[in-house]
């Protein structure tokens, strides 16, 4: 890439999730020239990323080519590049393509998972936050439902069928039912061998509540379903350890487990660089109202890895979708803004409400003040997941991929095509 600056002003967006490509959207007709860097091609549909993990939908349609996606958008390229340090008083990157130059930089990294310091859990628990991770996970679902059908230690069998997932937020809640939902529909049907009862399904949250974002009314009513589907849930609970075999938690409980899947928190990841001292709670980065991270003149913080502290968000704003794609669109919005010399907007978030689905025909829904649970919440989760996809291709695929499962009460993309080694936590295509 080239180091000088252009006869425009070049504005940098580091990462392709939801706030960068709407902002990357909003600039279409600024005079500046867009340059978005990630080290991947494509942009992942996140929410569904449970979904892939379960072998419900195939990996590649939650995933969509950021070029596709910008193909008539004049002032815009992109760099296959990973960021490895930000160097504001040079107003460079440093990447493992060279360096490259900038006039503004909007930080749009998002969020990883969150250990919370604990090593060994980090090593044996299954993240899942991008597609290679939730392609591994697929892998160890059924590696480990191959290895039960041939184990002859009742102990070791059990401990391969015995599945904790760690975090009762959205994620959490979601790929509690996804499991339960393929004990119930698939287990008996492809694994001959295997019975209901002897798969286990837990679920363990800090908190004294489920979906703690939710109204009172939709975490109990996705408590319920939960429990209807023979789901185990602990409340209040911490995990303490786990070995890859042995997972202790802080209410006394012991589970022998090979399948520990963890959903409990995030933290900002992000390029060094922004000083220590604009760093707070989560590892996000301090921005102000309009998204400028304080002590920097052209450098901004979008979505999960920005912090706005106000006084309805104490903690910053929650990191969810909505969120990183109304402060990519307002950050545009001020773009044009700086060089119109207006007044800027501040950042204020609309929250339209919160969706999460517990499995078959049934779901939970907070729209505004209008709650409502099951079937009709289901449907809706359903549209909307849809129309926020990314590219028309990937709305056709997701949605006669969820009428096949509906109506078969199965799937086809339960497909071991990289083994996932269990001691060095590693894929290797090759093995088997």
């Amino acid at each position: 890439m080239e180091q000088k600056k252009n006869t425009r002003p070049r504005v940098a967006i580091i990462g392709g999730g939801f706030g960068g490509i709407h902002l990357a959207k909003k600039l279409k007709d600024a005079p500046v020239d867009v340059l978005m860097i990630d080290k991947h091609n494509y942009h992942t549909f996140q929410p569904l990323l449970y979904q892939v993990a379960g072998g419900s939908i195939a990996a590649d349609s939650i995933g969509f080519p950021l070029r596709r996606i910008f193909t008539r958008q004049k002032n815009f390229r992109f760099a296959l590049a990973e960021v490895q340090k930000i160097n504001p008083e040079t107003n460079t990157l440093d990447t493992d393509i060279g360096t490259i130059y900038y006039d503004y930089l909007a930080i749009a990294t998002g969020s990883n998972t969150n250990f919370f310091g604990n090593k060994e859990i980090e090593h044996f628990a299954m993240p899942m936050k991008n597609i290679p991770e939730a392609l591994n996970l697929r892998s160890l679902i059924l590696q480990n439902l191959e290895m039960s059908l041939v184990s002859k230690d009742p102990e070791e069998k059990a401990a391969l069928m015995t599945f904790v997932v760690v975090g009762g937020g959205p994620t959490g809640v979601e790929l509690s039912g996804a499991l339960a939902e393929m004990r119930e529909l698939i287990l008996m049907k492809d694994y001959h061998g295997l019975r209901k009862h002897s798969m286990s399904v837990y679920l363990v949250e800090g908190k004294a509540e489920l979906l703690a974002a939710f109204s009172p009314g939709a975490r109990a009513k996705a408590k319920k379903f939960l429990q209807d589907m023979d789901v185990t849930i602990y409340n209040s609970a911490h995990v303490e350890s786990y070995n890859g075999y042995e997972l202790k938690i802080d209410n006394g409980t012991s589970l022998l487990t090979r399948n520990v899947l963890w959903a409990a928190g995030v933290k900002g990841e992000f390029p060094e660089g922004i000083s220590a001292d604009n760093i707070v709670r989560g590892n996000r980065i301090l921005v102000d109202e309009f998204n400028k991270v304080k002590g920097y003149e052209n450098i901004y913080a979008i979505g999960d890895v920005a912090a706005m502290i106000t006084e309805e968000y104490p903690n910053g704003h929650p990191g969810v979708a909505p969120v990183a794609i109304q402060q990519g669109q307002n950050l545009g919005e001020n773009v044009y803004r700086m060089f119109d010399r207006k007044p800027l907007v501040p950042f204020k978030y609309r929250d339209k409400g919160s969706l999460a689905t517990i499995g078959r025909n049934k779901a939970v829904a907070d729209l505004g003040k209008i709650h409502f649970q099951g079937f009709f919440a289901w449907l809706v989760w359903g549209f909307v997941h849809i129309m926020s996809l990314a590219g028309f291709t990937n709305k056709g695929i997701i949605f006669f991929s969820w009428a096949i499962n509906y109506f078969t009460k199965n799937s086809d993309n339960r497909l071991i095509v990289r083994y996932f080694d269990t001691e060095t936590r590693m894929t290797d295509p090759e093995s088997r």
